[in-house]
């Protein structure tokens, strides 16, 4: 008899009347929501604009839905397009099945639009949306605990999972709980992030390249652990490829971006002044307008003088005529000469 272990839910779905609340969403959603509000408050720490984040993650999220649901789909295929399987579930994301390196790729890519309209370079944006991401992957990890899938090898450690369910070829038992060890290990990636990015100001994408190197050396242990079905090349499983290779590229980026473009970018939103910045632009202005007029030439200040001090002594018409013809014979007479 096990003392102590982790249950798993019943079933993964609560219905609200006819509206189905579904736990792997509800995990995503939540996630998706507390990383945008760290991006937001980071982005505005770096000196960017309220607001912008989540306006480029208008573009961002479905991209990286779409992203996530087809790398997912071509990497294991045959779930949807086998004998005895219904193409049609492929477009079934509520039910599980999102790949982070396609989500990751293809947010990006959606991440890219969203700055490039905005007139924003990438790279600081990436480092604003590193730790949220692996705040959103901790999250989004409780989806596998709610369908029962993804765990790892069988265990009897007081931590172990309890599968109960024997749909789709499970084996009900107890099983190391991968989904809790890669949601603690990206709160781990976020906290050394936020720490890095303190410690070291770092800029120029390499913030979210150590997100990357961290996820992927944590990410290539548990998917070592996994005993779901997946391809392998060379006795290991495609996505410990993946990791290693994105953790390699991921370190080789942070060495050469500290030595083409080491520190961090002053300015994030080229468009962005604030409200001291722009009154000192209007000073500026002025007292260059200013400058201007007492820049002008000893003649002109002195002829306008002369009119003016002989206006106060003799303000009648005639008086201001006579000055203005003065000055009129004296500018011809000069043009002249």
């Amino acid at each position: 008899m096990e003392l102590a272990y982790i249950p798993s839910p019943s079933r993964g779905v609560l219905y609200l009347g006819p509206i189905p609340l579904r736990g792997y969403a509800f995990s995503i959603l939540v996630g998706l929501f507390v990383a945008l509000w760290i991006v937001d408050r980071r982005w505005v720490a770096r000196g960017g604009k309220k607001g912008t984040a989540w306006d480029i993650a208008v573009w961002a999220v479905p991209f990286g839905l779409v992203g996530g649901r087809l790398y997912h789909v071509i990497t294991d295929y045959e779930l949807y397009f086998g004998d005895g399987r219904n193409w049609v579930d492929a477009f079934k994301v509520w039910e599980g099945g999102l790949g982070i390196w396609g989500a990751v790729a293809l947010g990006a890519l959606g991440a890219w639009v969203g700055c490039r309209r905005r007139g924003i370079a990438l790279p600081p944006y990436a480092d604003a949306v590193a730790p949220g991401l692996a705040i959103a992957q901790a999250f989004g990890r409780w989806g596998n605990w709610f369908n029962q899938e993804l765990y790892g090898r069988e265990t009897h450690v007081p931590w172990a999972l309890h599968i109960t369910s024997s749909a789709d070829g499970r084996v009900p038992g107890y099983y190391h709980p991968t989904f809790l060890y890669e949601s603690l290990w990206c709160v781990g990636v976020a906290l050394l992030v936020i720490w890095a990015d303190r410690r070291f100001k770092l800029g120029h994408g390499r913030a979210f390249a150590l997100y990357v190197a961290a996820y992927c050396a944590g990410r290539f242990w548990i998917e070592y652990m996994r005993v779901d079905e997946a391809h392998h090349i060379l006795g290991l499983r495609l996505n410990n490829w993946t990791a290693l290779i994105l953790f390699l590229a991921a370190v080789a980026y942070m060495i050469v971006s500290a030595r083409l473009r080491p520190g961090r970018e002053e300015t994030v939103e080229p468009d962005l002044l604030s409200s001291e910045e722009k009154a000192t632009t209007e000073t500026g202005t002025t007292g260059t307008k200013a400058g201007a007029e007492d820049g002008k030439p000893a003649e002109e200040r002195g002829s306008q003088g002369t009119e003016d001090a002989r206006t106060a002594a003799d303000p009648s018409p005639e008086a201001a005529d006579g000055a203005a013809g003065g000055e009129k014979d004296g500018a011809g007479t000069a043009h002249k000469n």
